[in-house]
C-alpha cells in the first residue's frame, strides 16, 4: 500500500497561523477523479464553484482518516520500553478515539480505557493513546478494535495481563437506518490478571469513577 503520508508538507499562512500537512501527492491525485466521479453520479455539478476543490479535499480527508494502516503499532510500543519492577494497574482511559466503519465508511467514535499489569517493562503512557489511534485510524467494526489494542499490548510488553473498553456512538446508527441517535456501543476485552473477577472489578471502578 502506498505510504499515505509520505511527502514534503505544505504550508499556508492565513492571520498569522502556519498550517503543515503532510499528504502523499500521487494518491491525491489518483483519488481525485473517483471523488468526481461521485459527485456527478450522485446529481451534483463538480464545476460549480462550491466543488471545485472538494475531491481534493476529500482525497486528503481520506489518507488521514485512514492513515493507520502506515502505522505499526508494535514498533510504537517497542520505542518506549522500559524495565521496571512495577508490577500494579496501569491505566489510560478515557482516550479519545476516531473511527470509521468498515460497513458503510461513516465516522464512530468515542472513548477508549486501557490497562495493563507489567512484567518487568512498563511504556511511555504516551504510547497506549498512539497504538489505539494506530489501529481506529483504519477502516474498522468496534469489536475488532478493542482486540487489536488488546492483542498488540499482550504480544509486545507480555504484561500479567491486558483490560480494554470502548464505549462509542455509530453514525451509521444515528444518521441513518435506524436512526437512534442515543445510543452507545461498548465493548471489552480481557487477558491475564484481568480475567480474575477482583482485578477486571477493580478497572472497571477505576474507569466509572471521576478521580480529578
Amino acid at each position: 500500500m502506498k505510504n499515505k503520508l509520505n511527502d514534503m508538507g505544505e504550508e499556508n499562512m492565513m492571520d498569522g497561523y502556519e498550517r503543515v500537512e503532510q499528504y502523499n501527492h500521487d494518491l491525491i491525485d489518483e483519488l481525485k477523479p473517483h471523488y468526481t466521479e461521485i459527485l456527478r453520479i450522485i446529481g451534483e455539478n463538480p464545476n460549480r464553484e462550491g466543488l471545485l476543490d472538494t475531491p481534493t479535499r476529500v482525497a486528503k480527508a481520506i489518507q488521514f482518516l485512514t492513515h493507520g494502516y502506515d502505522l505499526n503499532p508494535e514498533d510504537i510500543l517497542r520505542s518506549a520500553m522500559f524495565k521496571e519492577d512495577y508490577r500494579q494497574m496501569v491505566l489510560v482511559k478515557d482516550i479519545e478515539i476516531y473511527s470509521m466503519c468498515e460497513h458503510h465508511m461513516i465516522p464512530f467514535f468515542g472513548k477508549a480505557h486501557v490497562a495493563y499489569i507489567p512484567n518487568g517493562y512498563i511504556v511511555g503512557l504516551s504510547k497506549i493513546p498512539r497504538v489505539v489511534d494506530a489501529f481506529a485510524r483504519r477502516l474498522q467494526v468496534q469489536e475488532r478494535l478493542t482486540m487489536q489494542i488488546k492483542e498488540c499490548i499482550q504480544k509486545t510488553l507480555k504484561p500479567l495481563g491486558v483490560a480494554v473498553v470502548i464505549e462509542a456512538q455509530h453514525l451509521c446508527m444515528a444518521m441513518r437506518g435506524i436512526q437512534k441517535q442515543n445510543s452507545v456501543t461498548t465493548t471489552s476485552d480481557f487477558t491475564g490478571a484481568f480475567l480474575i473477577d477482583k482485578t477486571r472489578q477493580e478497572f472497571m471502578h477505576l474507569i466509572s469513577a471521576d478521580l480529578h
